[in-house]
């Protein structure tokens, strides 16, 4: 039986805007890090403000922390998070055939099943608050996906696996508080270790976009910064930040 992770709080919500918002407009009141769910979320965001759909019974949620790290350290629990939610999945469907991909979703059968999007606020080089939102597709898949975006995927259809909206929050909380107290301990590199095991399409070829730029080359690892590492044709290319396909 997993048990609510010691140290963390819980707030439980009927309704709200984004677990995200709510984080941030409450992160100065909270003593210890809190993760905040909701049975229904009316404006969820992804990554560069799109936005995310929240089907009923889907999962939203989102952790507080008031992390110690410099930004670029703490940024670096994008792969926390990632490898304690495939745990969660893994933990409730056991079979499950999921993997990471760079830099922050979890696929599932080669669909998406989850999204993380980390938002913080500080001042003088150390963050007053680190909100870490997490979508996941546990009932339904959202409609209306645009073009060439993975298309998403949900645990009880991809496993048959039905779990709650509170109980996937259990998993998702104690094994987030596993992989934290390994990554406070240890550093980034037993994270990255994990986190490459688990790694889509690793050792082939993917491309990665931004804005501006394309690059394609296959896909050497994920270096100690979290930067996507390409080998091109032009050598080798460390890509702090894209939009990766396959």
């Amino acid at each position: 039986m997993v048990e609510w992770p010691e140290g963390y709080g819980r707030r439980i919500l009927a309704e709200v805007d984004s677990t995200n918002a709510e984080g941030v407009r409450c992160a100065a009141t909270l003593s210890e890090p809190t993760w905040i769910m909701t049975h229904r979320q009316t404006a969820g965001r992804g990554r560069r403000g799109r936005p995310w759909s929240e089907p009923v019974k889907n999962f939203a949620g989102s952790l507080v922390l008031r992390p110690s790290e410099a930004p670029g350290v703490a940024a670096l629990r994008s792969f926390v998070s990632a490898l304690a939610l495939s745990d969660a999945v893994l933990q409730i469907a056991p079979h499950a055939d999921v993997a990471l991909k760079w830099p922050n979703d979890v696929l599932l059968s080669g669909g998406k099943l989850a999204g993380i999007l980390l938002e913080s606020s500080g001042q003088g080089g150390r963050l007053t608050h680190l909100v870490i939102g997490i979508g996941v597709n546990l009932y339904s898949t959202p409609e209306g996906v645009a073009p060439g975006v993975f298309a998403p995927v949900s645990l009880r259809e991809a496993t048959g696996v039905e779990v709650s909206q509170e109980r996937f929050l259990t998993h998702l909380a104690a094994a987030y508080a596993a992989r934290e107290a390994v990554f406070v301990r240890d550093g980034f590199a037993p994270i990255r270790a994990a986190w490459l095991e688990r790694a889509a399409r690793l050792g082939e070829v993917i491309v990665a976009r931004t804005g501006t730029t394309e690059t394609t080359g296959r896909f050497e690892t994920v270096d100690a910064d979290g930067a996507l590492v390409l080998s091109t044709a032009d050598g080798r290319r460390v890509i702090p930040a894209a939009d990766v396909f396959f």
